[in-house]
């Protein structure tokens, strides 16, 4: 048997979060906030930009994805001492809502 102990092991955390948009003006608005903020590493041309895809983009998934806090997601693992964060990607994107209402008869299986 050979020794695995300086061997890298990696896990990939996987978290799906449904939410439902109560109000996509004061979203959106959140989010211009977030992007014409003096701190936030943008120049003229890429703030146009960004709040340019918030405003037109009524899912508000882009609108959300500028609010996220990194810190928020990693805040799932800080307090694990034996793991290190590596690398995180986040997306968000529309939905039909919640897995629950779909009562067409086909059921997922991947529930945990």
């Amino acid at each position: 048997m050979s020794d695995e102990s300086d061997t890298e092991r990696y896990l990939r955390l996987t978290v799906e979060l449904t939410v439902e948009v109560n109000d996509l003006g004061a979203l959106q608005a959140a989010a211009l906030k977030e992007i014409n903020h003096p701190e936030a590493d943008l120049d003229d041309a890429e703030r146009r930009e960004q709040a340019e895809l918030v405003s037109a983009d009524d899912s508000g998934a882009t609108a959300l994805q500028w609010l996220i806090e990194p810190d928020h997601v990693l805040g799932l693992i800080e307090h694990i001492e034996s793991i290190e964060p590596r690398e995180a990607v986040l997306g968000v994107e529309p939905s039909e809502g919640p897995a629950e209402e779909d009562e067409d008869g086909e059921h997922d299986h991947h529930h945990h």
